[in-house]
């Protein structure tokens, strides 16, 4: 849904007009209960389901008849918060910030969040330009710790730069650490990246993040499941997650201990069937720890861009081969190098003995040494052979290993 085709939901129309056939209350409906049930809240998504947006919002309003599946308690407290809520004014709030409010089954919608069943976001905040749904389509979610070191930042940030030069969204959550340098990577590159709060979109966190969300929001995107000016809290970081996870192909985790918000987008996306990644660290770090255990299990180990998008990307959108440098010895035919391995560094040795140790011919093992003797591997001492000081290192097993 472009800015143009917002509608309502946007203040583009008023609150009678009709959006794409669609009547104008269903966003108006959506944008109250943004202000009334937290995000992620399944008892909500199963009422929308049943008995869709605007009965919902008529009957929070009114204060009855009470819905199944809450306290009286519950349901009076909801009922207080639609009193108070004023979607007309969070519509304007949004279109003075350049923010539009998106929701199920409008054309800027992202189908894969309906993946999410009665969990998914009653509708969410946009502010940039481009089209949503449109860059969700090819998307991978780069997250980690907020307190990552220094490889943790380079490996977010070249990951991120290396996706963006082939064509990938990237997407994270705009909090310190990992998911600030995948954001920069990205933006750095030329790329695009799409940033998913935990906080009304016109109201950036962090504080410190202020100058990075403002310019991802002039080139990217910033989204949220909060209406204007909401704050964040702990259980909104996490419910925040899901939506990272499902909105994307696939998560990619760079660093993150065994309790991190990290490892929730993760799990999230693997319920949802979607590919999950984990780039290695040390062994001796606590915030590689929890990709470890990812990669214990169903994660797939990733170390660049191109193994990412061998995963999430289309048929044929392979990573190049990995494969150590080609030596002279490579290039050597089989029966040379059964010669050549079987020769000795300290001592001569008879063809007599290389041939047998080769399981070769004496006449074929003659050959060979005079063919490896003119590519400066051997050297003939009387009548036994052995290796050239130049060729020791490079011949023998293991050599080079560390």
């Amino acid at each position: 849904m472009t800015r143009g085709a917002a509608g309502d939901a946007t203040g583009g129309a008023g609150p009678s007009g009709e959006q794409g056939g669609r009547p104008a209350a269903e966003g108006l409906a959506r944008v109250l209960l943004t202000r009334v049930v937290e995000p992620g809240d399944e008892v909500a998504g199963r009422w929308l389901r049943e008995r869709g947006a605007v009965e919902v919002a008529r009957r929070l309003r009114d204060g009855g008849p009470m819905l199944t599946g809450v306290t009286a308690n519950r349901w009076s407290g909801l009922c207080a918060r639609a009193a108070q809520a004023e979607p007309e004014r969070d519509l304007a709030v949004a279109r003075a910030a350049g923010v539009r409010f998106v929701w199920p089954g409008e054309p800027e919608w992202p189908a894969q969040l309906d993946d999410l069943g009665d969990a998914r976001p009653t509708g969410l905040w946009v502010r940039g330009l481009p089209s949503l749904r449109m860059w969700a389509l090819r998307s991978v979610a780069v997250v980690g710790a907020r307190a990552c070191t220094e490889y943790g930042a380079h490996m977010a940030a070249t990951l991120a730069a290396g996706l963006a030069e082939r064509g990938w969204v990237v997407v994270s959550g705009g909090a310190y650490g990992v998911d600030g340098a995948a954001h920069r990577g990205a933006l750095g590159a030329g790329g695009a990246t799409v940033a998913v709060l935990a906080c009304g979109v016109d109201r950036p966190y962090p504080r410190g993040h202020t100058q990075l969300i403002t310019r991802i929001a002039e080139q990217g995107l910033v989204v949220g499941e909060l209406p204007p000016g909401d704050h964040p809290t702990q259980s909104r970081f996490v419910l925040r997650n899901r939506v990272i996870a499902a909105l994307t192909r696939g998560t990619v985790v760079v660093e993150a201990a065994y309790r991190s918000g990290s490892l929730v987008t993760a799990r999230a996306a693997q319920r949802l069937g979607r590919f999950t990644m984990g780039v290695p660290g040390p062994a001796t770090s606590g915030l590689s720890a929890g990709v470890h255990e990812l990669l214990r299990g169903e994660a797939m180990l990733v170390t660049d861009a191109a193994e990412v998008a061998e995963l999430v990307g289309d048929m044929g959108e392979l990573a190049p081969d990995r494969r150590g440098p080609v030596l002279p010895r490579d290039l050597l035919e089989p029966e040379a190098r059964r010669v050549l391995a079987v020769l000795p560094a300290a001592a001569t040795a008879t063809v007599d003995d290389i041939a047998l140790s080769a399981s070769t011919t004496k006449d074929d093992a003659v050959a060979r040494l005079y063919e490896l003797r003119s590519l400066g591997y051997v050297e003939r001492h009387d009548d036994g052979w052995k290796l050239t000081r130049q060729a020791m290192i490079s011949v023998r097993p293991g050599a080079g290993a560390c």
